[in-house]
C-alpha cells in the first residue's frame, strides 16, 4: 500500500486524487485542478465560443469540451475506489513478520498476532480469538485491570514519592549550607592571606624608609662635595686667567684655603646594612609547612636586622647556656666600674682601651643569648669609648 501512494498522486496538486476525470487523452486529474487549467486556457484561447478547450497538463494534447464543461468527462469510478480503501484506517503489521497484518489475538499471551506467528512462529499451538470476541472480552476486563492500580498499592506509590520529594530537599538544603560554608571558608583564607601580604610589604616597605635614613644623608654629602669640588675647579680656571699680580695672590689664597678644607673633609664610609631575612628564604622556611589551620599564625619578619628569636627560641638557649646569666651579671659590674672611673681615666686612652678589648670580646660570646641584648651592651660600649 505504501508503494501505491504515488500512483495514486494527482501530478497536478500532487495530493490524493479528488473526484478524477479523464481526459480523451487517458490522462486522470483531479476535476478542481482541471477547472483550473481550463480557467487558465480559457483567457488566453480564442477557440468557438461553443466549445471549451483544455489543455492537458501530461501530454499538452488539446481537448475540446462541450458547453457543460468538466462534468462531461467521465469519473475514474475504478481509481476512486482504490483511493477510497486506501484512505482506510489499515492493521499494524507485525513486528516480527512483516507486512504481515496483526488480525488473530492469542489468549495465552494477550497480544494480538498474524497469521505466521500462529502457524510457524513462537505462537503456534496456542489458543485463539478472533479481533471481535477478544474485544468484549478485554473492555469487560479492563475495570477489574484498573482496581489494581487504586486501594493500598496506589497509597505506597504516593507516600513514596512524597518521601523521596522530602529527601531530596533535605539533601539540597544540606548541599546549600556546604555551599555557603566552603565560600565563607575559603573567603576566610583569602583575607588572612591578604592581610599577611599586606603585613609584609609593610615589612618591606619600613625596611626600604631604613635604608634611606642610612644611605640618603651620605649620599647628599657626597653630591655637596662633588659641588664644592666642581666650585673649586671653575676658581681655579678663573685664578690662572688672572694678570694682575695683588689680585692673583688674593684668589690663590682663596683658592688654598678651599683645597685645604675640601681635602680635610673626612668621606664616609658606606655603611652595612643587612637585608636579613631575604623574602625566598623565609617564606620556604616558615610558610611552606604551614596547615591551612595555622596561616593566621604564619610569621612576619622584620626585614634590615635579624629577625628577632621566638620565646621558645630564647628560653631554650637560656636552658642551654646555664651559665650566661652570671656571666652577663659579671660585665654589668665591670660596665658599672668603668662608668664610675671613667672620669678619672679620661686622658688615659691607651689602657681605657686596653680594658675593653677583653670587655668586648666577652660580650661577642654572649651572642647565644639573643641578638637583641647584644645589641645593646654593643651601643653602651660604643658609648662609652667616644665619650
Amino acid at each position: 500500500m505504501e508503494d501505491l501512494e504515488e500512483d495514486l498522486t494527482c501530478s497536478v496538486c500532487y495530493g490524493l486524487f479528488t473526484d478524477p476525470r479523464v481526459l480523451p487523452c487517458s490522462h486522470t486529474f483531479c476535476k478542481s485542478c482541471l477547472e483550473s487549467v481550463m480557467q487558465a486556457s480559457v483567457e488566453v484561447s480564442v477557440w468557438r465560443p461553443l466549445r471549451l478547450p483544455l489543455k492537458c497538463p501530461s501530454c499538452r494534447s488539446v481537448a475540446e469540451l462541450p458547453t457543460n464543461g468538466l462534468d462531461a468527462l467521465p469519473t475514474n469510478v475504478c481509481l476512486s475506489a482504490i483511493v477510497e480503501k486506501y484512505q482506510r484506517p489499515r492493521s499494524p503489521a507485525c513486528p516480527e513478520h512483516p507486512p504481515q497484518p496483526l488480525n488473530v489475538y492469542c489468549v495465552q499471551d494477550r497480544q494480538l498476532i498474524c497469521g505466521v506467528c500462529l502457524t510457524v512462529g513462537r505462537h503456534r499451538g496456542h489458543a485463539i480469538d478472533d479481533l471481535q470476541t477478544a474485544y468484549a472480552r478485554e473492555r469487560a476486563g479492563q475495570a477489574r485491570l484498573m482496581e489494581r492500580l487504586s486501594g493500598e498499592r496506589w497509597e505506597d506509590v504516593c507516600a513514596l514519592a512524597q518521601r523521596l520529594q522530602l529527601e531530596k530537599q533535605r539533601s539540597e538544603a544540606l548541599i546549600q549550607d556546604d555551599r555557603e560554608f566552603t565560600a565563607q571558608f575559603f573567603q576566610d583564607l583569602e583575607l588572612i592571606l591578604a592581610q599577611k601580604r599586606a603585613e609584609f610589604l609593610q615589612a618591606l616597605e619600613r625596611a626600604s624608609v631604613r635604608l634611606a635614613c642610612a644611605y640618603d644623608p651620605l649620599i647628599e654629602q657626597l653630591k655637596r662635595l662633588q659641588g664644592e669640588h666642581g666650585a673649586v675647579m671653575a676658581l681655579s680656571s678663573g685664578v690662572e686667567r688672572e694678570e694682575s699680580p695683588l689680585v692673583y695672590l688674593e684668589a690663590v689664597c682663596e683658592l688654598r684655603e678651599r683645597v685645604e678644607a675640601l681635602i680635610r673633609t673626612p668621606l664616609p664610609e658606606i655603611p652595612s646594612v643587612p637585608l636579613m631575612p631575604r623574602a625566598e628564604p623565609f617564606l620556604q622556611e616558615h610558610w611552606c609547612g604551614l596547615s591551612v589551620r595555622a596561616l593566621g599564625e604564619g610569621p612576619v619578619p622584620e626585614i634590615c636586622g635579624q629577625a628577632p628569636a621566638t620565646g621558645r627560641t630564647q628560653r631554650r638557649r637560656l636552658r642551654s647556656s646555664p651559665s650566661a646569666a652570671v656571666l652577663m651579671m659579671i660585665v654589668m659590674l665591670l660596665l658599672t666600674g668603668l662608668c664610675v672611673h671613667h672620669c678619672a681615666l679620661r686622658h688615659a686612652e691607651e689602657p681605657l682601651r686596653d680594658l675593653f678589648c677583653p670587655i668586648h670580646n666577652t660580650i661577642m660570646t654572649l651572642h647565644t643569648l639573643g641578638e637583641h641584648i647584644y645589641q645593646h651592651l654593643l651601643s653602651f660600649l660604643n658609648t662609652l669609648h667616644w665619650c
